[in-house]
């Protein structure tokens, strides 16, 4: 856990899975927080990590957005798991083969601060040939949590 004010990255490796987290404390409310993680309509006025983001952020909705990084192509996610206010799951790929997963996760604290977690994890047989082709993920993490952290606490 981050101390307040703290964003720590973290990043694993094995052969078949990736880990890359994000953590921060947010001066605010989960619901302000997760308006910003769901509102595409206006997510890259802010989001540093983003060029182009569409689609709906809802069980079952599909995202496509374009990063910086990688600006000729177009990452289609589904989203596979939503709790308003609390967590919710961006899913790509095959299981086994090559899967993308992406977590993030709002806590409420008792001193009226959010705990903000992002977590990807990329596995399957087909990462080792993967891998080498993938940005590092630390870095653009970071940055995403800054952006989330002045964005909500400008609010």
């Amino acid at each position: 856990m981050s101390a307040q004010g703290e964003i720590v990255a973290t990043k694993t490796k094995t052969a078949f899975r990736q880990e890359c987290s994000v953590s921060a404390v947010i001066s605010a409310p989960t619901d302000r927080i997760w308006g910003l993680l769901t509102d595409t309509s206006h997510m890259v006025s802010w989001n540093s990590t983003l060029t182009s983001i569409e689609g709906n952020v809802e069980l079952g909705g599909t995202v496509r957005m374009r990063v910086p990084e990688a600006p000729e192509r177009v990452f289609a996610v589904k989203v596979s798991q939503f709790t308003p206010n609390r967590e919710m799951v961006w899913t790509q790929g095959t299981p086994g083969v090559f899967l993308g997963v992406r977590t993030y996760r709002l806590t409420p604290r008792s001193d009226q601060t959010t705990l903000y977690e992002m977590i990807e994890v990329f596995s399957g047989v087909m990462l080792p040939m993967i891998a080498g082709r993938l940005p590092d993920f630390k870095p653009i993490f970071e940055r995403y949590a800054a952006d989330v952290k002045k964005a909500a606490e400008a609010t």
